[in-house]
């Protein structure tokens, strides 16, 4: 089952560690994505409490925040989690926020014609869980971290 929690506000740099960590720490959870505009690079003349664009540390790993968080599309393994979803989302988005489970898929679960293109057509080319998280326009390092190494092979 997929979910996609609906922020009525861009997150920023600091709800967005700690939404990815409370809801990376649930059992249920398989993938987790955000997505949102691409921040700019680093301006050496901001202020620190200014730069959104920064490493943010979730599991214990940090990772380069890339995108101003707009929705986070989370992957569950049962619909029971959904409620521990509800509350994690309770707690750190005061502003409000929805929570859209109409679709079966946020997440694409499917090699495209793209997919084939850019990383091939064998079965070990692209592990499943990987298909549906890389910007087929951009170098794969670029557009996706990893946050359990151990998952992925």
């Amino acid at each position: 089952m997929d979910i996609e929690i609906f922020p009525y506000r861009f997150l920023s740099a600091d709800t967005t560690e700690k939404m990815l960590n409370s809801i990376e720490s649930l059992d249920d959870v398989k993938r987790t994505v955000i997505h949102g505009p691409r921040l700019p690079p680093d301006d050496p003349d901001l202020l620190p409490q200014y730069k959104e664009r920064r490493n943010i540390t979730v599991c214990g790993k940090p990772i380069e925040l890339k995108v101003r968080t707009g929705r986070i599309l989370v992957e569950l393994s049962t619909e029971s989690a959904l409620d521990e979803i509800e509350k994690i989302c309770d707690e750190n988005l005061k502003f409000g926020y929805d929570i859209n489970t109409s679709r079966n898929e946020y997440i694409r679960r499917h090699k495209t014609v793209s997919d084939a293109i850019k990383y091939g057509t064998g079965e070990n080319d692209l592990p499943d869980e990987l298909i549906g998280l890389a910007d087929n326009n951009k170098q794969f390092a670029e557009s996706v971290d990893f946050i359990d190494y151990d998952r992925v092979e």
